[in-house]
């Protein structure tokens, strides 16, 4: 998963996970999505190893009823963070069972409603026991086994594989039972359920795991851009890392307004519906690298869990490397190293400011993500590609299924290999900052990179002594972005130096490197601008974008041409180039007057509720530039503070806070208070009030 915040465990449940071992959960759920509700019937195995006063499972603000304890009733206590047992059990095997009920405001996300309702989990960074009782520490793993009723209508998905529903007689009950098992056990933040109008298609690997892969059934044309190279990137990690597939299946699913770029939950991966693209989407934004990221978490993370924070590079420095190793053989070397050194780039920037190192469980994602992926490549240059294999295939199968920690990897390195594994450990691992020499002495090991770099040394040379140069890079074969780079080198040079090298870019088959010439031009003489119209033709949302609102801000007497020829776009999932389209639309004197309220009204909608969060930021942020008085806009902004995802909520409350400094917006929001709902007026209250 990308982006997460740290999972952390008490020291009182590590202590518990050496005296109580939880084996098994049987459970049947029913989400109710009128109250935003779960209730189940729950059956847990565990073994008492070592004698203890209370057992406590996680359990957020729940409601507890008919809890016994190998068939009999007990006194239980619910502290509302905990269940806690403290009769009936003995040492050896035991059965727990109860029934629960819980709302959680967290973890359990019920999006839309109707037709286009969706209800899906997030455990890591916001604990499974919000929803369901289970552990949050790591270190209890658990086969779990749910049942799940809902709607028959509706797709329901958990973790393993389907073993049959129980479908009710129709008169009776609209519902059915999906019934999923699990062979092996894993940590409770890797239960995952999603519940949506999916669409499927299935295939298998090479080693004959089934895969499968869901779409909204509203996207059912996208699967194949979607969904590009996951049995190849599959087939590979299984060759390269040397360990079969330790599950029994594997599917992934994207949900509308998911609080990251994706989850591995166990066997069963949830994504960004924003990932979910058309052919011309998917020139600019691909699932390709989240899809093997996540996939690389079922071995490294699922199949070993890191046992505390301090060690989750673990999983995600593992799961960003392979990702990459992934592109690697899809790609070549040459997009292997760029990804490389634009995270080098990364690093040596925030390394600026960062302070915290890779061991620490307070380390940021970037350092956790990037700099691990870092350490790892530095670490197979230095021992081999065979060595490191060797290394990584003895740990995974030595501790399968278990927690581990770093040197338990480190100690595999020093039995296949001679290299100082304490000086690496102190190095990348304990100390801050980013080994920028040691990082650049691998890049230029790739001759693509080496002319990179050289390349970028030429900045400061005069556009003259660079040109020959420039063209010849252009006219040749080179990874696009040596020629993206000569692009950009173009910037500050005067029009009438560069025109001939920038029509040489133009001529360019590679829609990244025309891209980069839409970036550049902030004036556009006219004995270019024909050139620069051939960019609304490229299959790139992002460079029609540009290319589009270029246009129309240089040439006014030719607006009306160009939002006739870009009239019926759409864009990516966040309907960039409609919300544009609409904006220069209203914008534009005397274009379609009789139809302007109509796109006011449509763009207006685009910020309500009934659209995903990327839509209504796309277009609160446009219907704030032209109308920032009208309150249906304010409203909606004021909505958007009370979103369940972060990112969404901190950018409505910033644009309030910028609000309300002029006396007009504070009063506007002041008057609206009494006709809010109650978690609005506490939010804006507070907003006001700071």
């Amino acid at each position: 998963m990308r982006y997460i915040f740290l999972f952390l465990f008490t020291f009182s449940f590590a202590q518990q996970s050496t005296k109580v071992d939880f084996k098994t959960m049987n459970a049947t759920l029913a989400p109710n999505a009128t109250d935003k509700s779960i209730s189940g019937e729950v059956n847990y195995e565990f073994e008492v190893l070592k004698a203890i006063d209370t057992i406590a499972i996680d359990a957020i603000k729940m409601d507890f009823t008919n809890v016994k304890i190998n068939g009999k009733s007990v006194n239980f206590k619910n502290t509302t963070k905990k269940l806690q047992l403290f009769e009936g059990f003995k040492k050896g095997k035991n059965t727990l069972t109860f029934t629960y009920t819980a709302t959680p405001k967290q973890t359990l996300y019920f999006i839309g409603e109707g037709e286009n309702l969706q209800i899906w989990t997030q455990g890591q960074g916001k604990y499974t026991s919000h929803w369901l009782p289970s552990f949050d520490d790591v270190n209890e793993k658990v086969i779990f086994n749910l049942s799940i009723e809902y709607n028959s209508l509706f797709e329901v998905l958990s973790n393993g594989r389907l073993d049959g529903t129980t479908v009710y007689p129709p008169l009776s009950n609209p519902n059915k039972i999906w019934h999923y098992q699990m062979s092996k056990p894993m940590s409770s933040y890797l239960v995952m359920m999603a519940i949506g109008k999916f669409t499927k298609q299935t295939a298998n690997t090479k080693s004959g795991t089934p895969l499968e892969f869901y779409l909204d059934h509203k996207d059912a044309d996208k699967f194949e851009t979607t969904y590009q190279y996951s049995t190849q990137i599959f087939d590979f990690f299984e060759r390269e890392i040397g360990v079969k597939y330790p599950w029994e299946i594997y599917r992934q699913v994207p949900v509308r307004d998911f609080l990251y770029s994706g989850m591995e939950n166990t066997t069963s991966t949830i994504f960004a519906q924003d990932f979910v693209v058309d052919k011309t989407g998917f020139t600019d934004k691909t699932y390709i690298n989240v899809n093997a990221h996540e996939l690389a978490h079922q071995w490294f993370g699922n199949l070993i869990t890191a046992q505390s924070g301090k060690h989750h590079w673990l999983q995600e420095g593992f799961a960003t490397y392979y990702a990459l190793l992934a592109e690697k053989e899809l790609f070549g070397d040459d997009h292997f190293n760029w990804e490389l050194y634009e995270m080098a780039e990364r690093l040596q920037q925030a390394s600026k400011t960062d302070t915290i190192p890779l061991l620490n469980e307070k380390a940021s994602s970037l350092t956790f993500y990037q700099k691990g992926a870092w350490a790892l490549h530095f670490l197979r240059e230095s021992i081999g590609a065979e060595n490191f294999q060797k290394a990584v295939k003895n740990y995974l199968k030595k501790y399968s299924f278990k927690n581990v920690n770093t040197d338990d990897f480190l100690n595999e390195v020093k039995a296949v290999s001679s290299f100082d594994s304490e000086n690496f450990k102190r190095v990348w691992l304990e100390q801050s900052g980013f080994e920028v020499n040691q990082a650049l002495t691998a890049l230029r090991k790739n001759t693509f990179m080496k002319s990179y770099l050289e390349l970028v040394e030429l900045q400061s040379k005069p556009f003259a002594e660079k040109k020959t140069t420039f063209e010849n890079i252009l006219k040749s074969e080179s990874f696009y972005p040596l020629k993206e780079e000569v692009v950009f080198q173009l910037a500050e040079v005067p029009f009438a130096d560069k025109e001939s090298v920038l029509k040489l870019a133009m001529l360019s088959n590679d829609l990244k490197v025309r891209q980069a010439v839409a970036r550049i031009m902030v004036e556009i003489p006219p004995t270019f601008q024909a050139n620069y119209e051939t960019l609304l033709n490229d299959d790139s949302y992002i460079t029609k974008e540009i290319a589009l609102g270029t246009l129309w801000n240089l040439f006014p007497e030719k607006q009306a041409v160009y939002l006739n020829q870009s009239k019926d776009w759409i864009g990516f999932n966040d309907k960039n180039l409609r919300i544009l389209w609409l904006t220069l639309a209203l914008m534009t004197k005397d274009y379609q007057n009789e139809n302007k309220v109509n796109f006011y009204d449509e763009l207006l909608n685009y910020s309500s509720p009934n659209f995903e969060s990327s839509i209504r930021q796309n277009a609160l942020t446009n219907l704030l530039f032209l109308n920032p008085n009208d309150q249906n806009i304010l409203r909606n902004l004021v909505n958007a503070t009370t979103h369940h995802k972060w990112q969404f909520t901190l950018f409505a409350r910033n644009q309030i806070r910028e609000l309300v400094k002029t006396d007009r917006h504070k009063k506007y929001f002041e008057e609206m208070l009494p006709s809010l709902n109650a978690v609005e007026q506490s939010q804006l209250k507070r907003l006001l009030e700071n």
